[in-house]
């Protein structure tokens, strides 16, 4: 490396030795695609006490995160009655409440480009307690909001002020837990990691949907709009605030305390190390983030409303069926990422996604079928679909694995939380508004969108593993020309 140039950290080359190391008896040619060094995995594969508690900490905090954020719009159509002008038509009141529900994405890239900076300067362990506590904070507070019948409309802004919060919460979670976890994770083991991580966010959307199909069935709609429709939030701030508590006994990834001790941290902007030097792997990143996107947003978030709106499905079937559907994801996250480990990402991710559009389309064409609606197996069809497209959702960790593989240890939290949460806001943000103007020409909209994406996404990470880093060390150079990455590639 040049010491002269601004723009990079300043380490020390790994050497070649080190990441072209070919097991005994292995082909080179076989190893493409495998992110990881097979020859650095342990022999003993059972987790260390230290790997578990990392692990289940982060995974415990992240799930609730993620359910103080999702819960909100499981309760939209309340909260808009509650929060905005009763003279208001109903279709205003629903698009003002989803208007402030978007406005936590419009936050994700704020939150996450000031909480990376931090992550990657200061460290990772302080971001990571620092996001749980500002989600409980406004999470417990909503709770505790009072209505627009008691303040006007001090009420609604108040209440966009805590999902801003919430957003800037969100935006550094999930990219700063990824990293977290990865660099906890010892070689051959980072994509099992990732992948319980990953299945601790999704449990968060499971737990909220478990909530409200809880509350609705002990609580009658009068009691809900009463007053019960706090409790998911008051629950969640204070189950947060005790996610924070816990997570002071982790301790800093040994990545960063590597690159503490040899002064080789960022003497930049990581943000600006990333836009001049890592853009291919920004544009991969934010391109696989869009399949994400439509995995959860698509299949996960929306298809329980529109199964019942499109054809009539009956939204109890829908219901149970969602959740096991959320469970499978939890599920198949943890699979999927321990595959990667053993086979490579794009091995795993071409079968995965194929499973995505398949069981997508399917379960479309099976609830529009109204003569087997009739039939008493339909609605056990109906959850083993929506359970199977849930599966196949599992492909979404994929995204982080290939975001963690993609940017050096310097500048990762950075790479990963920019690329994430701003194609996270760009695309999750223009997804609903987009399927919903689809499906007025074609009731399959989803699905065709759902297939269309994933296609694109398998590009993106076939493409973005052309360049990515290796072992997640803290030796790798901010910046390597094409054919260095190519035999890291091969051989790690």
């Amino acid at each position: 490396m040049d010491a002269s140039h601004d723009d990079r950290v300043q380490v020390e080359e790994v050497p070649e030795s080190s990441t072209n190391t070919v097991e005994q008896g292995e082909r080179p040619e076989n190893r493409r695609g495998r992110l990881i060094n097979p020859k650095a995995m342990r022999k003993n594969h059972e987790l260390s006490r230290s790997e578990v508690r990392v692990l289940s900490l982060a995974s415990l905090g992240g799930a609730l995160e993620f359910y103080d954020f999702i819960v909100f719009v499981f309760f939209a159509q309340v909260i808009g009655k509650l929060f905005f002008s009763a003279g208001a038509a109903d279709w205003v009141r629903q698009v003002q409440v989803f208007g402030l529900f978007s406005a936590g994405y419009v936050a994700r890239p704020i939150g996450g480009i000031i909480m990376a900076h931090f992550g990657d300067t200061r460290g990772r362990k302080r971001v990571f307690m620092l996001s749980v506590l500002l989600m409980a904070i406004p999470t417990f507070l909503i709770g505790l909001l009072p209505t627009y019948q008691s303040i006007g409309t001090a009420a609604p802004l108040l209440l966009l002020l805590m999902r801003l919060l919430q957003g800037v919460a969100i935006g550094g979670e999930a990219p700063g837990a990824w990293v977290f976890v990865a660099e906890h994770a010892r070689p051959g083991r980072v994509g099992f990691a990732i992948g319980l991580l990953t299945c601790g966010l999704s449990f968060g959307i499971f737990l909220g949907s478990l909530m409200t199909t809880c509350l609705h069935h002990v609580f009658t709609p009068a009691q809900i709009a009463a007053g019960a429709w706090r409790i998911p939030f008051v629950i969640g701030g204070v189950l947060g605030l005790v996610a924070m508590w816990l997570r002071r006994w982790l301790a800093e990834t040994p990545v960063f305390e590597e690159l503490r001790r040899r002064a080789a941290l960022s003497r930049q902007l990581p943000l600006r190390v990333i836009v001049k030097h890592h853009m291919r792997a920004v544009i991969t990143s934010i391109l696989s983030t869009w399949m994400l996107t439509a995995a959860i947003v698509v299949v996960i978030l929306m298809t329980p409303i529109l199964l019942p709106q499109l054809f009539g499905v009956a939204p109890s079937q829908v219901q149970f069926a969602s959740l096991l559907g959320t469970l499978a994801l939890c599920i198949s996250v943890v699979i999927v990422g321990a595959l990667t480990d053993r086979f490579g990402i794009v091995r795993v991710a071409v079968p995965m996604l194929l499973l995505l559009i398949a069981s997508t389309c399917v379960l479309f064409k099976i609830a529009a079928s109204e003569p087997v609606m009739h039939v008493s197996t339909t609605p056990r069809l109906l959850i083993s679909l929506f359970a199977l497209a849930g599966f196949g959702a599992g492909a979404i960790v994929v995204t982080p694995i290939l975001m963690i593989h993609s940017f050096p240890g310097a500048v990762r939290f950075s790479g990963v939380s920019f690329s994430y949460n701003f194609g996270y806001a760009l695309f999750g943000g223009v997804t609903p508004l987009l399927v919903s103007l689809l499906i007025h020409f074609d009731r399959f909209a989803p699905a065709y969108y759902v297939a269309a994406v994933a296609v694109i996404g398998l590009g993106a990470t076939i493409a973005g593993t052309k360049h990515v880093i290796g072992d997640l060390d803290s030796n790798v150079p901010v910046q390597k020309t094409p054919a260095q990455f190519a035999p890291t590639l091969t051989d790690s």
